[in-house]
Formats: C-alpha cells, sequence, structure tokens
C-alpha cells in the first residue's frame, strides 16, 4: 500500500497514507502526507512472533501455525474460525475515525485494502468515493455465486485435498460469507438506512477500480458484477518511470554473500523465505536448506528465519552441510538479494510471487494457507515455478525441493512472456490509470457529518495546507 501510495504521489495526486503509528516511516519513505489511523487489531511490524500482539491475536497467531502442519484443509479452517475477529474488528470505531479523519483533510476518495473490512464498509457507509486495492491474489473478490472468500479457486498439482474435507472446508467459508453479509447489512441498516445493503459482503468493493497487485493471466477469475475497472499492475517493487535493475545488496550484504561464495560470478544463488508469519516454520526451512545443499552442490543458499534462526544453527557447525555455503539471517533484503538469485524457495505468498516475475527467478513455492494455494497453481501454469507440499515428511520434502531447485536453476526460463509483462508494468502505470477514472468524480462530502449535518465542502486542514486528493487508509 506504501509503494502504491508512493506511486500516487508520483502521478499527480496529493496523497496522504493513513496508518498506525508503528509505520509512519513508510510515509516519509514514500514522500507521501501521514495521518494516524488504526483500522485493525492485527499487527505485523516484520517478523510475526517479534511483534507485540494483543494476548486473543497471539493465541490465533499460534494456533494457525499449529494448524499449518496438519494439511492444507486444517489451514484453511482455522482461518476461517478466526475471519470474524480478524477482518471485521470494531466496525462503528473504524467508521467513527475515518468520518473524523475525512472531517479534517477532506479529500477527494480512498484507496482502501480489499481486507480490511471494516475500513472498506465504513467507507460504503458514509458514501465516500473509494478504489479498492487487492493486495493477494484475485480469487480472494468471489467472482460469482459458485465462489467463496476462504475458498481457494485454484490447486496445485502438489496439493490435492480429500473431497469430502473440502466438502466441509466449503460449508464453513460459505458460512462465513453469510454470516459477514448479515453483519454488513445490520451495519448498514443501522448507521446508513439510505445506502443499498450489499448483496455479499466479501464482494463489496469500488465500483470505480479494483487495483490487483498482480499480473494479468488468461485465466484469473472474473470481476463480480458492479465491480470497476480492473487495473492489474503486476508487481509493487518500485515505481520507476521504466523498469530497472532494482536496488543492490548493500557493501555489509556484499561481503556476507561474498562469505558464501555467492558474489558476482560466483555459485549460484538460492534464496529460501517463507515471510513474516511462516518463518516460523523452521522445520520446512531446514528441509529446504538440506535439500538444496545436497541436491545443488554448486548453490549458495540463504535463508530468512525469522525468529528461528537457531534451529538452523547445527547446519552450520563445523563439518555440517552448511559449511561456506549457508548464510541464514533473521532477516533479507529480499528484492535486493533477487537480483542475484537463480531460484527462490517461497511461501506463494503474494509478494514473493511477482517479485519474483519481476526479477526473471523462477520458485519452488511451498504453500500453506490463505491465498497461496492458487499463488502456486498461477507460478506452475505461468512457468514460473513448480509447487511442492511442505507438509511431506522432512527427508521427502528436503528431496523434492532439491531436486526441483537443481532443475529450475539448470533448466531454461519458461516464463519469459508474463515476466517481461510484468517488468513492463507496475505500481505508476497503474496509478496513472487510476487518478484518470478517479478524475471525472464530483467533489465528495459526507453522507452525515460527525455531529450531524452535512458536512461542508473542501476547505483548507487545520495546518494550512491544502487538501489531498487521495487517502490511503493502510492499517
Amino acid at each position: 500500500m506504501s509503494v502504491f501510495a508512493r506511486a500516487l504521489h508520483r502521478a499527480g495526486a496529493d496523497t496522504v497514507l493513513a496508518c498506525g503509528p508503528d509505520f509512519a516511516h513508510l510515509a516519509e519513505e514514500a514522500g507521501t502526507g501521514f495521518a494516524e489511523l488504526i483500522v485493525t487489531r492485527n499487527a505485523n511490524t516484520g517478523i510475526a512472533e517479534r511483534t507485540e500482539q494483543a494476548a486473543g491475536e497471539a493465541a490465533r497467531l499460534r494456533e494457525f501455525l499449529e494448524a499449518t502442519r496438519d494439511g492444507a484443509v486444517p489451514a484453511l479452517f482455522a482461518q476461517a474460525r478466526h475471519r470474524r475477529a480478524d477482518l471485521l474488528a470494531d466496525p462503528d470505531g473504524v467508521r467513527e475515525r475515518i468520518a473524523a479523519l475525512h472531517a479534517r483533510l477532506r479529500p477527494d476518495w480512498y484507496v482502501v485494502d480489499l481486507l480490511a473490512h471494516s475500513a472498506a464498509l465504513a467507507l460504503y457507509c458514509l458514501g465516500l468515493p473509494r478504489v479498492t486495492f487487492c493486495p493477494g491474489h484475485p480469487g480472494y473478490l468471489p467472482a460469482d455465486d459458485t465462489s467463496w472468500f476462504g475458498m481457494p479457486t485454484a490447486w496445485p498439482r502438489a496439493i490435492r485435498p480429500d473431497p469430502a474435507e473440502l466438502e466441509r472446508l466449503r460449508a464453513a467459508v460459505i458460512g462465513n460469507d453469510r454470516m459477514f453479509t448479515e453483519l454488513f447489512a445490520t451495519v448498514v441498516r443501522r448507521v446508513a438506512p439510505h445506502r443499498p445493503v450489499p448483496r455479499r459482503a466479501f464482494a463489496l468493493c469500488s465500483p470505480h477500480a479494483v487495483v490487483f497487485n498482480y499480473p494479468d493471466l488468461p485465466w484469473l477469475p472474473a470481476l463480480p458484477p458492479g465491480a470497476g475497472e480492473a487495473v492489474r499492475i503486476g508487481h509493487c517493487v518500485g515505481v520507476g518511470e521504466e523498469p530497472g535493475p532494482g536496488e543492490a545488496p548493500t557493501t555489509a550484504w556484499e561481503e556476507r554473500l561474498a562469505s558464501i561464495g555467492a558474489g558476482p560470478g560466483g555459485r549460484p544463488l538460492v534464496l529460501v523465505a517463507l515471510g513474516t508469519f511462516l518463518s516460523a516454520r523452521d522445520d520446512v526451512l531446514r528441509a529446504a536448506a538440506e535439500g538444496i545443499l545436497a541436491h545443488c552442490p554448486r548453490a549458495a543458499v540463504v535463508v530468512a528465519a525469522g525468529n528461528r534462526t537457531a534451529a538452523l544453527l547445527p547446519l552450520l557447525a563445523p563439518g555440517g552441510p552448511g559449511g561456506g555455503r549457508l548464510l541464514v539471517a533473521d532477516s533479507v533484503p529480499q528484492r535486493a538479494l533477487l537480483g542475484r538469485a537463480r531460484a527462490m524457495v517461497h511461501h506463494g505468498g503474494n509478494n514473493s510471487f511477482t517479485e519474483c516475475l519481476w526479477a526473471g527467478v523462477p520458485a519452488v513455492v511451498l504453500p500453506f494457507s490463505s491465498d497461496q494455494f492458487a499463488v502456486a497453481h498461477d507460478a506452475e501454469r505461468s512457468g514460473a515455478g513448480v509447487a511442492v507440499d511442505p507438509n511431506l515428511p522432512p527427508e521427502e520434502l528436503a528431496r523434492r525441493i532439491g531436486r526441483a531447485v537443481a532443475r529450475l536453476i539448470e533448466g531454461s526460463d519458461g516464463a519469459a512472456e508474463v515476466m517481461a509483462r510484468v517488468r513492463e508494468g507496475g505500481p505508476l502505470r497503474g496509478a496513472r490509470r487510476v487518478v484518470r477514472i478517479m478524475a471525472g468524480l464530483p467533489g465528495t462530502a459526507l453522507d452525515a457529518a460527525p455531529g450531524g449535518g452535512t458536512a461542508p465542502g473542501r476547505r483548507p486542514t487545520g495546518d494550512g495546507d491544502a487538501e489531498p486528493d487521495v487517502v490511503v487508509p493502510a492499517g
């Protein structure tokens, strides 16, 4: 969201990033304004296990991580159980905070995360023009009455859940869909009775534009009825006019890469990273490292281990398999290292998938939950990678990852066309399109200003600055 906010700023829109104070630095880095706004109880400032969470959120995180060990459907079931607490927290409080923010800043329109349901509902009830930003797989937005939020739109070949398990999951996500839709309807009838009740809560999106941080693949699901124009930006790596080589590793990281022989012209580099939450699956990180070291004798390996670096230290012991070829760190500069990598092992997160496409790096995808199964399917179908079930027995998992990485390092690029299209896109081109779409909208005001009455028109903000064109609520 901060990258897209910067792109909007570069595209000529006076932009404010509205987020929690822990992320205020992102507004400064993006060159946008900043406004404090909290729209969720979840917190994740880089490594989820280290982030200070409320007790309930921490317990849900632990339960989710344990569920991932039982397989795809148990993980999705755990997410379905947590859905309301995770996605519709404090709708009245969020609406009041956005109304107060609007009364102070008077932006022309907003960009809101599809998954920030409380914020999206608030903007809908307040009648404020909005653009929907989908940070994950496009299947997050149900296309019709046969698709459901929380049910993967596609599965990779490596993961084929039991049909009976899938039917139980389908019943759970349909129940969530109906529960959320009724919750949305209750809020709308109570606070904005003049607004139509949304037909389906999870399909509520902008009638003007829906931005997807995803490539334009021909088999992706359609948008639901009433959705605005689809703007598929391909990636959120940078906002330059044209694709460039990307950021380079710092001097310190150049030295670390050299220590394992992965400097320029050295060993092929393989990056292993499972994201801020799933780095807790140190059993999978270890299997990946062992498999690559065993089956790719020329390769050097960098593992982002989050809070679990100690679990991988035995691989670095004298005489261990990682001697001279393995580097373990709590976090890594992923985009910079992708500029050097020959392959990556990741969890199927949207950013990892699109960043690999942008960098031209094939991947082994280990999907655990959420939209990662659909992302893994797309990686396979596009030729950009291969999927492996992360819950195979450790020795089998290591063997399959190692052999898959070896094939990717030695093989030809099977996804050149889609990778080229992704690099030709990007957030700046998408932002320019969105600015053009939203430019023709009439001036807006709150349907009901805080405290009653009709909100006044545009005016200077309290600090004397001009009002922003767009506010981007980012949690």
